[in-house]
């Protein structure tokens, strides 16, 4: 049976060969700063963040176990989404909830059409939700984890994570809302 690449480049990697994690830096630095920059806005601390990511890959990587293609992505995404986290746990207070009502209830009905917005659009909304209500966001969404996982994750209560989740959705539709009315008018 013939190895993968991403095989090759785990055994490269786990000898610890320079070109190696050259090649993954390479290869992945893009990917995991959009990860990554998901979590954290500030450019400089994305980059801080992403460093520490490699250099906490590094660190485990003889802790990685080769499950099959894909798992070494999977691995480093992780350790990003992490090291994310705890750039965020160090500087931000997920305890605070913004003025709730501000923010309208948005029903199932009410659910905004995502036609004619392109990806980079949703994601720049979403660098504009509070940090609290955008991790809680990231992670429910993006990495699938459950209210009581971002819990415990967070150190937040579990009925604090979904309703931080609902307020940035809420959020969220309110600025699809607002964004398709002005193209609208646009073209008025």
């Amino acid at each position: 049976m013939k190895e993968s690449n991403e095989q090759i480049l785990v055994n490269r990697l786990l000898q610890k060969e320079e070109a190696a994690w050259k090649e993954l830096f390479e290869v992945h630095s893009g990917s995991l700063a959009y990860v990554c920059s998901r979590y954290i806005i500030d450019r400089d601390s994305v980059n801080d963040v992403l460093q520490n990511s490699f250099i906490q890959m590094f660190r485990s990587i003889d802790s990685f176990e080769f499950r099959g293609n894909g798992s070494l992505k999977a691995w480093i995404t992780r350790i990003a989404v992490n090291e994310s986290l705890k750039h965020i746990k160090q500087n931000v207070d997920f305890k605070i909830i913004a003025d709730d009502s501000e923010i309208p209830d948005v029903q199932h009905e009410d659910e905004p059409d995502l036609e004619e917005i392109s990806q980079q659009e949703i994601m720049n909304m979403i660098h504009m939700l509070p940090d609290g209500y955008r991790t809680v966001f990231n992670l429910f969404v993006f990495e699938e984890k459950s209210h009581r996982e971002i819990a415990e994750i967070l150190g937040i209560a579990e009925n604090s994570s979904a309703s931080q989740f609902h307020r940035a959705k809420s959020m969220l539709a309110r600025k699809i809302k607002e964004h398709k009315i002005s193209k609208t008018a646009q073209y008025e």
